[in-house]
């Protein structure tokens, strides 16, 4: 494949489809909250749905990006969110909810995977890390945006907006994509391109054949941890609502405080771009998961601003570390990346099915403790912990 010239549209899409997928995703709940009545449980279960057909989708999104092309893939995703979209702005029904949920999760995973790829695809050992920091940068800052100014959105466009808004969005986006392609042909995924010869198939940076751990072994660790970082990202957005209850906030105060933690992993990602000694690292991503387990226990748990503060920015900064080393080693480690990076977004869909999943279940088992579903989302997260130090200390011959 050859590279294009330029790929700042794809950063574009990027960050475009960050704002309207996050509004849409993240405040979904206030507004099953205020319109049907939702508190955690719901909440959470919703959350589970999500995370549920997320899995599958993404892993199947990945294959289809592979197959038959990313632009071909960005454009059936853009059509099918706006549709599912629209048909929730006229058929505002619980039932008909879940369902436009549903077909929307199913549409974005088939951007997500090609815009991984496209930003990939055809970059050298040296121009990779620095592609995959951009597009990071990119949509965690349209992310962390997105949740500041949404609950503002929420409030002052109404409830209805979190349709027609995203809507018009991926109308935009599809004449956009639809243009490029008819302009430059989309881009030929490596799996259908004539394979490389072994003298030119990309390899994992110097520093990881270095390491006593295999490039493959950090990969399955980092595939291993991303599951936990959105079981806790996904359970924390769904509570949001009912914490912000608890506090008294708006759904604008809430979006100004609760956005803490997106800041502070737009700044991970930015000093995890121009600083790479992370990589291939056992004790980074160590720590991470470390921070991820006592900064979730204590969004949780707390109920002070200052407490909650900190531990956005722990969290915050413990989820980027993850996530960029789940993103990385996928795109770093072998050829495919359409399918690579349909299997991390499949990982963070089973965090996103799995964390909200135990939370309704320790809530439904011990009614009368309320935060008997926090306690067992942590207790998940600790078994994770004992996962990724018995992976990296496993025995077995080093293969790359």
């Amino acid at each position: 494949m050859q590279r294009p010239r330029s790929k700042l549209a794809y950063f574009l899409f990027g960050g475009v489809n960050t704002f309207a997928c996050s509004y849409y995703g993240n405040y979904l709940f206030f507004l099953l909250r205020d319109h049907h009545g939702f508190g955690n449980l719901g909440n959470l279960a919703v959350s589970a749905l999500h995370g549920l057909v997320f899995v599958f989708a993404a892993w199947q999104g990945g294959k289809f990006a592979q197959r038959f092309g990313y632009l071909t893939s960005l454009q059936t995703g853009f059509a099918g969110m706006g549709l599912s979209l629209l048909v929730g702005w006229f058929l505002p029904s619980l039932p008909a909810q879940f369902i436009v949920l549903t077909a929307w999760t199913i549409s974005m995973c088939l951007t997500w995977p090609a815009l991984e790829a496209l930003v990939s695809d055809g970059e050298d050992d040296d121009s990779l890390p620095r592609q995959v920091g951009l597009y990071n940068i990119g949509w965690s800052g349209m992310a962390a945006i997105t949740y500041f100014v949404g609950g503002a959105l929420f409030d002052g466009l109404g409830p209805l907006s979190l349709y027609w808004l995203p809507v018009a969005i991926y109308a935009v986006q599809w004449v956009a994509v639809t243009w490029l392609k008819r302009v430059q042909g989309d881009p030929l995924p490596v799996a259908a391109a004539t394979p490389p010869s072994a003298t030119h198939r990309h390899q994992p940076e110097p520093q990881a054949l270095a390491q006593p751990i295999s490039p493959k072994t950090f990969l399955q660790m980092a595939w291993l941890t991303i599951p936990f970082a959105y079981m806790g990202v996904s359970t924390l957005l769904a509570v949001i609502p009912g914490m912000a209850k608890e506090l008294n906030l708006s759904a604008t105060e809430s979006g100004l405080f609760c956005s803490i933690w997106f800041f502070a992993r737009l700044a991970t990602f930015v000093g995890l771009w121009r600083w790479t000694g992370w990589h291939y690292r056992f004790r980074w991503l160590l720590g991470a998961f470390l921070g991820l387990l006592v900064s979730l226990a204590a969004l949780l748990l707390a109920r002070d601003y200052w407490p909650l503060a900190v531990a956005q920015i722990v969290f915050g900064v413990a989820v980027g570390l993850i996530y960029y080393s789940s993103l990385f080693y996928s795109m770093d480690v072998g050829e495919t990346q359409g399918e690579h990076g349909g299997l991390h977004e499949a990982m963070i869909g089973s965090g996103i099915c799995l964390g909200p999943a135990i939370g309704v279940a320790g809530l439904l088992l011990a009614p009368g403790q309320p935060h008997a579903g926090a306690y067992a989302v942590l207790a998940l997260l600790a078994g994770g912990l004992a996962g990724l130090i018995g992976l990296r200390f496993r025995r077995g011959p080093r293969t790359q």
